[in-house]
């Protein structure tokens, strides 16, 4: 029985989230991502809370030029601007079942630029 590209990533997806857990001090930046889209979120696990999210479909984001990667990064930079104002440092990165390359990468390295550790 061969899966599915999307039932295989939510194996991995569910084989990672065994192992990162988000709590209020350091939550879990968690990835999503459609063929045209992407989405970030800080998720506090414990208490089942999104601290803030950050998409490529919002306002300031949605008009900005450039590819998919260019964009993730700037996805990347907000969710961290808006971690920071929130009072988190630190997180967990969890990758959604997506390899580390590409567009979850740029998202990743935007969040390092605007002051996240991880």
């Amino acid at each position: 029985m061969a899966l599915t590209k999307n039932e295989r990533r939510i194996r991995i997806k569910n084989r990672i989230r065994k192992i990162v857990s988000g709590t209020e001090s350091k939550p879990r930046l968690s990835v999503f991502r459609s063929n045209k889209e992407i989405y970030a979120q800080l998720v506090d696990d414990v208490t089942g809370k999104t601290i803030s999210a950050a998409s490529s479909r919002d306002k300031d984001i949605s008009a900005a030029t450039g590819g998919k990667a260019d964009i993730a990064t700037l996805v990347g930079k907000s969710v961290a601007e808006k971690a920071l104002k929130a009072g988190v440092e630190t997180i967990a990165f969890d990758r959604g079942g997506y390899l580390y390359h590409g567009r979850v990468k740029s998202l990743a390295e935007g969040a390092r630029e605007a002051g996240l550790k991880f």
